[in-house]
């Protein structure tokens, strides 16, 4: 047995796990001996809200799978820290690491209750090398988080903080269905550093918002001038679209 950050790690993985991970597009088109191999040497570990996963700089040892919960991506530096990004079921983190035997660029930590598999790196790369559709799936998804990554720099430097604010909430009203009232994704200071933003700035974007139709209690956002707001926001495909 082992240890991962005071958690006491059972090996295997429970068979009713498995249809989750294989249906990720990542592992869907891997040949089944070859998924099976995976799956035996992976762990799978029920964590608190707020445990830290993994450090940023320290040996890339595990592909991490969130099963249930939400994991923050978050990087610190001289006494500054930034949330990246969030990871939510099911979906894999942080597989560049993992493939290149590099160090990991990011922490991760637990925001609520999440179940996690961990599945040892030095197996991935073997699968790599020996799956070809696993290989292609790989790079797909490797293509994916790099067009992510040039998105997210294209909103932070074309965008005054007002805009970004605007655009985000115009994106997290399309996850959410469409509809005029919504709650934000997580708690403000968490977005504004996701925006790049201090949340002092953060309140005098969402009161900048207000003339465009914006309103917001707590955590409760209330758009009563779709309109106007996108006309402001001016939305981009290339830029707003997690599909393009």
């Amino acid at each position: 047995m082992n240890f991962k950050r005071g958690f006491l790690m059972r090996p295997g993985m429970p068979d009713s796990d498995y249809p989750d991970i294989r249906r990720l597009e990542l592992f869907s088109d891997m040949a089944d001996e070859h998924f099976n191999a995976l799956m035996c040497g992976a762990y799978v570990q029920n964590f608190p809200p707020r445990i830290e996963l993994i450090t940023e700089g320290e040996p890339s040892d595990f592909l991490h799978v969130i099963l249930s919960g939400a994991v923050d991506l978050f990087s610190v530096w001289n006494g500054r820290e930034t949330s990246m990004a969030t990871a939510r079921p099911v979906s894999t983190f942080i597989l560049a690491a993992s493939i290149r035997n590099a160090p990991y660029l990011m922490s991760a930590r637990t925001l609520e209750k999440s179940r996690i598999a961990l599945i040892p790196s030095q197996d991935v790369r073997a699968i790599f090398d020996a799956d070809n559709a696993f290989a292609r799936s790989i790079v797909t998804e490797l293509a994916t988080c790099y067009r992510s990554v040039v998105k997210t720099q294209k909103d932070l430097k074309l965008r005054t903080s007002l805009e970004r604010l605007a655009n985000y909430i115009l994106r997290q009203q399309s996850r959410v269905g469409g509809e005029s009232e919504f709650d934000l994704e997580f708690e403000k200071r968490r977005l504004a550093s996701y925006l790049g933003m201090t949340p002092e700035n953060l309140s005098r974007a969402f009161k900048g918002l207000q003339a465009y139709g914006v309103a917001v209690h707590g955590n409760r956002i209330t758009i009563s001038d779709q309109q106007d707001l996108e006309r402001f926001a001016k939305p981009n495909r290339l830029i707003d679209d997690p599909h393009s």
